[in-house]
């Protein structure tokens, strides 16, 4: 039995492909993204880039929220997280380090390293 989904079987396959920290005590106890799309890059072989989009816009689209958020697009709720990262492959392989420089929630920057 796989520990994980066949990630980069469904992507093959066509399927869109979401992930989350779903944060539940019993069987995923986290609230670490960046871990997570560790795990889905290393465990369920996607791309960095499939697993920015699985963790954005195709979640967003699978709770039915993809006209709202998921994507940095006019008319979206504003809520993203600016990186300290060269850019979007570093996030899922540096995932035990704070690489946060930038919280933004509904246009408003909350914090600010």
């Amino acid at each position: 039995m796989e520990r994980y989904a066949p990630g980069r079987t469904l992507i093959d396959s066509g399927a869109i492909v979401a992930i989350s920290t779903d944060f539940n005590p019993g069987s995923s106890p986290t609230t670490n993204l960046p871990f997570i799309m560790s795990i889905a890059c290393t465990q369920m072989k996607l791309t960095p880039a499939e697993a920015w989009t699985a963790a954005t816009i195709n979640s967003a689209y699978a709770i039915g929220l993809e006209d709202a958020i998921g994507s940095i697009t006019r008319g979206k709720i504003a809520d993203m997280v600016i990186w300290n990262a060269e850019n979007h492959r570093q996030i899922p392989y540096y995932y035990a380090e704070n690489m946060v420089n930038t919280v933004i929630k509904r246009g408003k920057t909350l914090w600010h390293r």
